[in-house]
């Protein structure tokens, strides 16, 4: 089968490889890729800047949905044919503390699907059984190839921030992130301001249709007086920031009211600057976001089956795995919100 492999260390070496079908083995399922979407992570894994650990030759991709194709020995609870999907932590110890505590996330032994082992832009991927999860019948292939980034989503809000009726939260960050915390965060009853710049006007549209309160573009509107005459001078009660850029950073560090919840949920690729003093000032609570656990695959799925989050408008941008290297450009031009490779059929 045809496969988009990270053939070796260093930037770019990625390309289109003739692979075996994989083969389900004791306690591992075999999927076929139904619909497989493309991570920010995944164009830091072909310029060779994450520091998450990759293993080449390895076939990338880690955000899917599927049906499942063959299980193997020894698993239960499954059949042949059940529309699936699949968490990204393929490995990890289970017997260090973070993984006795839940947070498997953090083990220093993880080991995860498209960084270490084979992942899902191909036709086949294999995963160990307790990693799968069913597709709810409510929702599609495209929105549950989406589970994965949403999980990613409800760990940074869920696990890592508060969020209650009536705050007010900026979102950073208009990408397919982005809208998916604006959406968590009006799911559980908060104002929402997401902001961008000139080359996201299309998907501040979006974000408006999805349900954003305020859409703010910074080149031509500015973002403080909008927050100082929303809370009163106070500031946002809670920074969802997922662009991973220094200057809404920053921005976020100035315009959130002390005590309030920052949540670092895009990753920069390189080291920035920032003034950590304000967080000493305002005794904020600022946290880091990485990955995802299996309850916030379970509450993603839940938030999706029961229609308080929208992922179909997002993904805008579907194209053919031969096709990937276009798909990549325009991912980091931002010529679109959500952008899919879909495998080849032989």
């Amino acid at each position: 089968m045809k496969a988009l492999v990270k053939y070796a260390a260093g930037p770019g070496n990625m390309e289109i490889r003739d692979i075996p079908e994989p083969k389900a083995e004791e306690g591992q399922i075999k999927i076929k890729v139904l619909e497989a979407g493309i991570c920010g992570s995944d164009l830091h894994i072909y310029h060779s800047d994450i520091a998450i650990p990759v293993n080449p030759p390895v076939v990338t991709g880690h955000e899917f949905s599927g049906v499942i194709a063959e299980i193997g020995e020894g698993v239960s609870g499954f059949s042949v044919g059940d529309r699936v999907v699949s968490e990204t932590a393929y490995d990890f110890c289970g017997v260090c503390d973070y993984c006795r505590e839940g947070y498997y996330n953090l083990c220093v032994e993880r080991k995860t699907l498209g960084y270490w082992y084979n992942g899902i832009f191909a036709s086949y991927t294999v995963v160990p059984a307790a990693r799968v999860l069913k597709i709810p019948d409510n929702v599609s292939d495209t929105s549950a190839a989406m589970a994965e980034p949403l999980a990613c989503v409800c760990h940074a809000v869920y696990d890592l921030c508060r969020i209650v009726p009536g705050d007010l939260v900026l979102v950073s960050g208009p990408g397919a992130i982005g809208m998916m915390a604006m959406q968590v965060a009006k799911a559980h009853g908060a104002t929402v301001i997401i902001s961008g710049t000139n080359v996201d006007i299309p998907r501040l549209e979006l974000a408006k249709k999805l349900g954003a309160d305020y859409t703010v573009n910074l080149h031509t509107e500015n973002l403080e007086e909008v927050i100082n005459k929303l809370s009163n001078n106070y500031g946002v009660d809670v920074v969802l920031e997922c662009s991973g850029a220094a200057p809404a950073i920053n921005s976020g560090l100035n315009l959130i009211k002390k005590r309030g919840y920052f949540t670092q949920i895009g990753l920069a690729g390189k080291k920035i600057e920032f003034d950590i003093e304000k967080i000493n000032y305002k005794e904020l609570h600022f946290s880091g976001s990485l990955g995802s656990r299996n309850y916030n695959w379970r509450r993603a799925l839940k938030l999706l089956a029961d229609g308080q989050v929208n992922l179909e408008p997002l993904a805008d941008t579907k194209l053919p795995l031969t096709e990937w290297e276009t798909a990549f450009e325009r991912f980091e031009k931002k010529e679109g919100c959500k952008f899919f490779l879909l495998p080849i059929e032989e």
